[in-house]
């Protein structure tokens, strides 16, 4: 365990667990990709995690997204409709790596 200069014991640093929509499963944050419906309703890749609006998360598999599309779980988590065009816009993004626009 790591030590202050003062010799007492420094506090873990919690880390913060979010669920993927496709399999459900709890996994730390920075592992998952954020899926966000800003401001304007626009639905985007937010790689950093920082943007504004309302998100929901993602494992970077493409078989992940295939499962949230089925159950429709972004239309709900999103509080919108999410049209075709996206989620293949999404598939194509997490296949090649890419992040950004997914209108």
């Amino acid at each position: 365990m790591a030590k202050s200069a003062g010799g007492t014991p420094l506090p873990k640093k919690k880390i913060p667990l979010r669920m993927c929509s496709g399999c459900m499963e709890h996994k730390p944050k920075k592992e998952l990709v954020r899926v966000v419906r800003t401001p304007e309703g626009e639905l985007l890749l937010d790689p950093t995690g920082k943007r504004n609006g309302r998100g929901a998360y993602l494992c970077p598999n493409p078989e992940c997204l295939k499962k949230a599309r089925r159950a429709k779980r972004f239309e709900r988590a999103l509080e919108c409709p999410v049209p075709e065009e996206v989620y293949e816009r999404l598939l194509m993004q997490l296949g090649n790596g890419e992040d950004g626009d997914a209108r």
